[in-house]
């Protein structure tokens, strides 16, 4: 697993598949996201390795049910004593009590589809707080929820207007470019989340997938989001 620091108080956790988020306020962390199941060893070496403490860990917010975000969440709560955050409508999938849904693939997304298969499963992970559009955290002076439903029903970005940091979950992607995510289970649903997420006009922009948007990101994502 590779860290990169995005901002001072950012860094982006990098997995062969996907990407998990920390943020550091000044007494705690917060994860956006939790990479792959079997992952809490190297999420905390990974943390230390920049000088921080993982018990400092507080919140795990995800931004969808899917395993590659969903991965080792259980584990650091119970290590750590942090609080696992997801959509209402995401939740019952993340919890195990419902299945995860299909997406309605392109030709072309289905050997990419297959290949994000061979993450681990991620096993039945309870959700303590239940999340709607508008929730404001307590993180990063004041962290936004924003529903974003078409890659899943209950998929969130999570915006940070007071550093200009914009999560978008998989509803974008910076892959060849920034673009429009891949595997949803309502496509057009994702193009307007994807515009909602554009008008809010981020500095930085962290995907599930891809590597961070730092330069010109407001413009970029708003030229994708209009192509897309």
């Amino acid at each position: 697993m590779d860290l990169t620091e995005v901002t001072p108080r950012l860094h982006q956790l990098d997995f062969s598949i996907g990407q998990a988020y920390l943020w550091r306020d000044d007494d705690e962390l917060t994860l956006i996201d939790a990479g792959w199941a079997g992952a809490a060893d190297e999420v905390d070496a990974v943390i230390r390795a920049v000088g921080l403490d993982p018990a400092r860990l507080r919140r795990i917010v995800l931004t969808h049910a899917h395993r590659d975000h969903v991965g080792c969440a259980q584990e650091l709560a119970d290590r750590h004593g942090a609080e696992i955050l997801a959509h209402r409508l995401d939740a019952p999938v993340v919890r195990g009590e419902a299945p995860v849904p299909d997406p309605v693939l392109l030709d072309w997304e289905v050997p990419l589809h297959e290949h994000g298969l061979t993450s681990p499963v991620a096993p039945p992970t309870l959700v303590d707080r239940e999340l709607e559009h508008g929730d404001e955290l307590d993180f990063g002076d004041g962290a936004v929820v924003v529903h974003t439903p078409g890659h899943t029903d209950g998929s969130i970005a999570v915006h940070l207007p007071h550093h200009g940091v914009l999560f978008t979950g998989d509803t974008v992607a910076a892959v060849q470019g920034v673009t429009l995510g891949v595997f949803h289970v309502d496509r057009e649903r994702a193009r307007e989340s994807m515009r909602l997420l554009a008008e809010l006009a981020p500095s930085v922009v962290c995907f599930g997938h891809g590597v961070p948007l730092t330069e010109d990101a407001a413009a970029v994502l708003k030229q994708a989001a209009e192509a897309a």
